[in-house]
């Protein structure tokens, strides 16, 4: 098996690592940090940028820039999550044709899906250089509260950007396996996972390379992003109050509002007090409006307190799940960077009893610990275990449309369970089997997975016939369901395919438009280097690249992927004698007036 890497793709921020020597290491970026933002944009001339480049420009052009799509992937257009970021969001989202979420970014429609591709390519090409060999294999984590479809969006992302999904691992989970790699005696660890956009708390069992995860809750839609949005709120209302302008009108001046307050959130971890101070930030007829504040932690705190304690019945949920109190826990890790803010650790440590660990990178764990079980699956490392539960509850409808559970939530898996129902009405002939994913009552406020039929049920008054219905789960986890008919032994199976919204055809033309436009958008960054080689003695052959770069643009505009590639082949044609003269300009020895050297 080939190299593979572990990718945290985060709602703020993404990272890649890899093992070497036995032990997981962060890949730099390609800018020399260790962590990629997760943002998108189409920059001024309509080239796409991915990363700092793209968070750089996000002021200027906010609708076009794409951030925290990770809190959009696998969802409904009219899931009221959903509904409530498209009112904060500055850029717009629409409904797809199958019911799923679509941004629009420079005048184009793209799935989350497609968003997220974007960026594990530009993880991807990072790792490719600092392997020095093409990776093809990783591990991808998402939330441990993430749902199927929420997964199956995920690894759709993965198709797109060109890699094989090895697993689809949870973040606590792999938070835990960086942390707790080379434990050897039995510890139960608390993973409390406050990220950008997520929320996730899972209790594992660790020792002797052994990681038994025993519970997990969450809330995946709940981290740094919407801390921030309170300073937001508080912002708008004080300028308001002040000067009667509602800034949530000015699309630019909101972006300006909604950097200031991340920072500000950030500042006041270390500050007990931090100064908003945008200028210009609107101009009216009065003339310009400034906007010029502090804020104190203290009122930070208030404004996000209920949040915290949101997350915290999270931690009681899981405990209960696990069968475990407070004071069971041995060790409590912090991930995600929200568990940054001070009034987080100190709520963590008040409930859990115990000071938590702060011996390692809370943006970089969960990264390092995919990387670990990339080395597992790659062979790479032979000496670590995991076992893994499944986060939600799964069942089927039964009578009166309840959700009636078969494998509860954080049960172990692989797994394999049976119930028997029996038929509820006379001579009913067959029974609809629909499979559920979800903790509510009612079997339409959960998440549907599939369905089928069973017939030729033989005829007898209601409750005659028996019907075993068994769900198993593998370690991949996924779900084959079956019926089985006792009195006849007739049958009917169904394995669980989770839809992200796309289709099969859509996830391959993605793809091969992400494979295409990335192509051409390293050509553009190559000839512009090559263009800066060549000497005015080279007019015409300049010429005739920037003509060529200007109709690559223009292409990369559209749709068509044959006219992609034909402005890609017609550039390349070029480049070749601009190659050959920029590396004759600057051969040794050679100077204007002076013959190569004999």
């Amino acid at each position: 098996m080939t190299r593979a890497v572990g990718i945290d793709l985060g709602t703020t921020y993404s990272a890649v690592a890899a093992v070497q020597a036995g032990e997981p290491v962060i890949v730099p970026s390609p800018e020399g940090g260790r962590l990629v933002p997760s943002i998108v944009a189409v920059g001024r001339t309509g080239e796409r940028l991915i990363g700092e480049m793209a968070k750089r420009q996000r002021m200027l052009n906010p609708e076009d820039t794409i951030y925290s799509v990770k809190r959009l992937m696998g969802c409904r257009f009219t899931d009221q999550s959903v509904q409530t970021d498209s009112k904060r969001l500055p850029y717009r989202l629409t409904e797809g044709a199958n019911g799923d979420v679509r941004v629009i970014m420079g005048g184009r429609l793209y799935s989350p899906p497609e968003i997220s591709a974007m960026i594990l390519r530009k993880l991807k090409r990072a790792a490719d250089d600092y392997l020095g060999e093409e990776v093809t294999d990783a591990v991808v984590t998402v939330p441990a509260y993430f749902n199927d479809s929420q997964r199956q969006a995920t690894r759709d992302a993965g198709t797109i950007a060109g890699l094989n999904v090895l697993r689809i691992c949870s973040e606590p989970t792999a938070a835990a396996l960086a942390y707790g790699m080379h434990k050897e005696q039995g510890t139960t660890i608390a993973v409390y996972d406050l990220g950008g956009g997520t929320f996730d708390i899972s209790i594992l069992e660790a020792g002797g390379g052994t990681f038994h995860v025993k519970s997990s809750s969450g809330d995946t839609h709940l981290g740094g992003d919407d801390f921030d949005e309170r300073i937001v709120d508080w912002l708008c209302k004080q300028f308001a109050e002040e000067t009667g302008i509602d800034l949530r009108q000015y699309v630019t001046a909101m972006q300006r509002v909604r950097d200031a307050a991340e920072k500000a959130k950030h500042e006041l971890s270390s500050l007990e007090e931090t100064e908003i101070n945008l200028p210009y930030v609107v101009t009216d007829e009065a003339g310009a409006k400034h906007l010029v504040i502090t804020l104190t932690r203290g009122q930070f705190e208030s404004m996000i307190l209920d949040l915290i304690k949101q997350t915290l019945r999270c931690c009681r949920q899981a405990l209960a799940d696990a069968r475990l109190t407070a004071g069971d826990i041995s060790e409590v890790l912090l991930v995600g960077g929200s568990s940054r803010i001070p009034r987080v650790q100190e709520e963590v440590q008040e409930f859990f009893g115990r000071e938590p660990r702060k011996g390692i990178d809370p943006d970089e764990a969960i990264a390092l610990g995919a990387a670990i079980q990339a080395g597992m699956l790659s062979r790479e490392l032979d000496d670590v275990v995991l076992s893994d539960v499944t986060p939600l509850t799964l069942g089927i409808r039964t009578v009166g449309g309840i959700a009636t559970p078969i494998i509860p939530r954080s049960t172990p898996i692989p797994v394999s369970k049976t119930r028997t129902f029996s038929t509820a009405a006379d001579m009913q002939r067959s029974i609809e089997v629909l499979v559920y994913q979800g903790e509510r009552e009612l079997f339409d406020e959960n998440t549907m997975l599939g369905c089928f039929t069973l017939t030729g049920i033989p005829p007898a008054p209601a409750g005659g016939v028996k019907i075993d219905v068994t769900f198993n789960i593998d370690a991949d986890g996924i779900l084959n369901v079956t019926a089985r008919d006792k009195s006849t032994g007739n049958e009917k199976e169904l394995t669980i395919s989770a839809s992200s919204g796309l289709s099969r055809e859509e996830v391959e033309q993605a793809a091969r438009d992400l494979e295409v436009r990335d192509s051409a958008s390293l050509l553009l960054h190559r000839a512009e280097k090559i263009l800066q080689g060549l000497d005015d003695g080279a007019g015409q052959l300049k010429q005739r690249i920037e003509g060529d770069i200007a109709s690559l643009r223009s292409a990369l505009q559209g749709q068509d992927l044959l006219s992609i590639t034909s402005a890609v082949q017609q550039l390349g044609d070029s480049l070749q004698p601009a190659a050959v003269a920029a590396c004759h300009q600057s051969a040794p020895g050679r100077s204007e007036g002076n013959q190569p050297p004999g």
